[in-house]
């Protein structure tokens, strides 16, 4: 009996454990989804705004098309490059602002669904509401530009860049308008201290490098890509 009493108070404190522990789950998978559904609505709200500011200017264009010189880039950024640890600022007092950050452009990456203001910079704070140049010249300007985003688990910014692969598409309009396609062509693990994927030579071309954190925070998954 006395048996039947200690093994009945076991099962008891051990439902209300299992029922606690299932709160704490869907709580905690609940916010992901809040903080989710309030990202992807915002930033959706701005991207509309933006592009209506600029839809007139927009125009989808190459490599050789800017190199022939027949679509005009302003530096966004306001410098040819940006010393590692340092962000992009920009001279503009028209640039257009997202949650008080400026916006250099914009990135779509159709296979992850993504479609983001680029700030101009990526400091803690700049990072938890949208992507930013970490490093570089700027959206579509000649050289390489790094773009960094956060790795959530509620799979926005950039969280699904690990399905990524070589030969993949990704897209790039300015605040001038033009709209550049480039080709991921490689991609690969490294640790957080190296910054040698952000200052390397593109021999004069328009490439970015995208950074984000590998799943288990203990290394960055970086992607290049180059306009065509």
């Amino acid at each position: 009996m006395f048996a039947d009493s200690k093994y009945s108070k076991f099962l008891t404190v051990l439902l209300i454990v299992v029922i606690i522990a299932i709160i704490g789950l869907v709580g905690f998978l609940g916010f992901d989804l809040y903080q989710k559904y309030f990202i992807e609505k915002d930033t959706k709200d701005f991207l509309e705004n933006y592009e209506s500011e600029i839809g007139t200017k927009i125009k989808e264009v190459t490599e050789e098309d800017l190199e022939n010189g027949s679509m005009n880039l302003e530096n966004p950024v306001g410098e040819a490059t940006n010393p590692v640890g340092t962000v992009s600022q920009s001279n503009s007092s028209n640039t257009p602002k997202y949650k008080g950050f400026d916006v250099l452009g914009r990135i779509e990456i159709p296979k992850t669904n993504v479609d983001l203001p680029i700030l101009s910079q990526a400091s803690n704070k700049a990072i938890a509401v949208a992507v930013g140049v970490q490093y570089g010249p700027g959206p579509n300007l000649p050289g390489n530009t790094v773009i960094a985003g956060h790795n959530y688990r509620n799979g926005v910014f950039f969280s699904n860049n690990k399905k990524l692969n070589i030969g993949d598409i990704i897209y790039i309009t300015d605040n001038s308008g033009a709209k550049l396609k480039y080709v991921i062509y490689n991609k690969y693990e490294t640790t957080p201290e190296d910054t040698t994927y952000m200052v390397r030579d593109t021999g004069g071309a328009r490439e970015i490098s995208l950074t984000t954190c590998t799943d288990d925070s203990k290394a960055r998954l970086i992607l290049w890509a180059k306009a065509e």
